[in-house]
């Protein structure tokens, strides 16, 4: 099995949930590769610890990135950083030569991510994708079997959202995610937004328009010193798009809703489709189970499928037992691992992580919705 090594630039909770996935890849069946975490970067030198205490494969360790860019030994980077950053780091490690797969949203705001698309234009050679791991939870996948095949007909609706209680406590201290300079404009919209318009992307489902409502309820947090300062980033976002089913150019309304305040929820995404033949429904509520309903002789009865065990990519886990968001995390991390490798992926739409095209077409999205919510208006995008 060819051996792939990688560095971590970002060393939060993303980079050990990653750290975690490479560690365990034997969890996997006939992979025709695997990561191997040789190198890290972090400024501050406490989260880089935490790798050098429990990867024994970690053989630098660095405060500045461009060190570990410029290590021959890292042939790939997975990048979690503040969005304010990622123009700079995405590029430097495209152009260094380095496979890269980022965080979302592939930068600050619109003008940053085609920055870093032009970098990754002029390097073809380089396999660059978008973190994304929801649409690998099994019934997702069988959600996206549906889609290729047409199963569900003439499209209806579609709604779409991810959906935190993290900000609830209005004295939770502020974060850089709650700052425009580091978070961006796009608010909750940025930090959480790809991963609600991953699958009707990929579907093929393509906004033309968009009405937006945001919402920035807490506009004060606590910092460090327990000063109350301004909390400038929007906490909800409620996205109505008119869209496009590319295959069929039927038009239908397509809903995206991300919150950072949602109570009765800790980290709740799901997506519910609506056709003619068939609609299908599931939440990481309840992960295990798709709700399904086929419309046969006039009767309408949602049946729940119990989708066990089923990955994408085989694993040593029987079928009858229970996936999660950790499996779902290596699930993502086998697609784009598999890519690099050059080895053909699954024959299904939703095996591929998330492109810079799809990340370029959520910033499009993104900045249309600013201007919706200032103007009240409906935004082309």
């Amino acid at each position: 099995m060819r051996t792939i090594r990688f560095g971590v630039i970002g060393c939060g909770l993303m980079g050990r949930e990653f750290a975690s996935a490479a560690a365990r890849w034997c969890h996997l069946s006939d992979m025709p590769a695997r990561p191997e975490i040789v190198a890290v970067s972090n400024r501050g030198e406490e989260p880089r610890s935490w790798f050098t205490r429990n990867i024994p494969s970690v053989r630098q360790s660095t405060g500045d990135y461009r060190e570990l860019l410029a290590n021959p030994q890292v042939e790939a980077v997975y990048i979690a950083v503040p969005h304010h950053l990622h123009q700079e780091i995405y590029c430097a490690a495209i152009e260094f030569g380095k496979h890269v797969l980022g965080e979302k949203p592939f930068g600050i705001d619109r003008a940053a991510n085609e920055v870093i698309l032009a970098s990754a234009a002029r390097h073809p050679e380089l396999l660059v994708r978008c973190s994304s791991q929801f649409p690998y939870f099994p019934a997702v996948q069988r959600i996206g079997r549906m889609i290729q095949d047409r199963a569900f007909g003439t499209i209806l609706e579609v709604n779409a959202g991810f959906l935190h209680s993290s900000d609830l406590n209005p004295d939770k201290p502020v974060n850089w995610k709650r700052r425009v300079e580091t978070n961006g404009a796009y608010g909750v919209m940025g930090d959480l937004g790809m991963h609600v318009c991953h699958v009707p992307f990929r579907a093929g489902w393509l906004p033309r328009n968009v009405r937006a409502i945001l919402s920035n309820v807490v506009t004060e947090r606590p910092d460090a010193s327990g000063q109350r300062v301004p909390c400038e980033t929007w906490d909800n976002a409620t996205l109505l798009c008119e869209a496009e089913d590319r295959a069929s150019g039927s038009l239908f309304p397509l809903s995206l809703k991300t919150q950072r305040i949602a109570p009765g929820e800790s980290n709740t995404w799901f997506i519910e489709i609506k056709g003619m033949r068939a609609s299908a429904r599931f939440s990481t509520r309840n992960a295990n189970i798709l709700g399904l309903l086929e419309y046969e002789g006039g009767a309408q009865e949602w049946r729940e499928i119990c989708t066990g065990f089923t990955p994408m990519f085989p694993s040593i886990t029987g079928d009858i037992f229970e996936f999660g968001f950790t499996d779902a995390v290596q699930q993502m991390w086998a697609a784009f691992v598999t890519e690099l490798a050059g080895a053909p992926l699954p024959d299904t739409i939703l095996a591929q992580a998330a492109t810079p095209w799809e990340a370029n077409l959520s910033h499009r999205v993104f900045t249309a919705a600013l201007v919706s919510a200032e103007k009240r208006t409906t935004e082309n995008v």
